[in-house]
């Protein structure tokens, strides 16, 4: 990753923290994005400069077109180029059974998260084509495909994520740009908190390795994505959770 620009959505906390810093650690130029956190990006780019990486905070609203357009604007004129995304904000949403969830409830989280990765995927695509070298990496879910009862928005939202990523694989392959997905199964972080104690250690007693992921084990495949160890690899789904679900 030496010298790579790349953009993280959602940099500032939890796997964007975390991705961020290891990439940063392997050479990468990173791009932390925050919507409103900026204490949080700030945080991250702090911890990484101290170590002699480098990176930047960038606010943008990543469902907004012309927040987005003025962050790779940004980059362009601080670092030139952006040769990897990290497709990662986290986008919220009504946690219902769907007897009792409004098409609005539902509909906000399919439109957010699709409009961030598409407007995403827009801003930083020709910039790769234009030299024939790009990694995309998409943050879905284990959800995408097992479904969990109160969860069908988010689920919902992240299969069609995973769908939309293969389409990117598919038509922008031949300019040198590969789309891969990563789906996390629990991952430790402050979006998770509200899991009870009890069901954390049975989650763990059910995973092969044993515990469950932190934000550290996901950063780690998503660094690989954006990698040219995986050049010849594109339109994945890759499951990171271990092995509790074997796709």
């Amino acid at each position: 990753m030496e010298g790579k620009v790349v953009l993280v959505t959602g940099g500032g906390r939890g796997i964007g923290a975390a991705t961020s810093k290891l990439l940063a650690s392997r050479g990468a130029k990173v791009v932390v994005n925050f919507a409103q956190n900026g204490d949080a990006a700030n945080h991250v780019v702090k911890d990484i400069t101290g170590s002699g990486g480098q990176a930047i905070a960038l606010q943008a609203d990543v469902r907004n077109d012309v927040q987005v357009s003025n962050m790779v604007s940004s980059i362009l004129d601080i670092w030139g180029t952006v040769d990897a995304l990290v497709n990662n904000a986290n986008m919220s949403f009504a946690m219902k059974p769907i007897a009792e969830m409004t098409w609005d409830e539902f509909a906000q989280k399919l439109n957010d998260e699709m409009k961030a990765a598409f407007l995403m995927t827009k801003a930083v695509t020709p910039i790769m084509a234009a030299k024939h070298y790009g990694r995309i990496v998409y943050v879905a879910s284990g959800l995408a495909r097992r479904p969990t009862r109160r969860m069908s928005a988010h689920g919902s939202a992240k299969a069609a994520l995973v769908q939309f990523a293969r389409y990117v694989a598919e038509e922008y392959g031949s300019q040198g740009i590969t789309a891969n997905i990563i789906s996390p199964g629990l991952v430790m972080t402050e979006a998770t908190r509200f899991q009870p104690e009890e069901n954390l250690k049975r989650i763990a007693s059910l995973t092969p390795l044993g515990h469950v992921a932190t934000p550290e084990d996901v950063a780690q495949a998503i660094a690989m994505y954006c990698s040219d160890g995986c050049q010849f690899v594109t339109g994945t789904y890759v499951p990171v959770n271990g092995g509790m679900s074997m796709d």
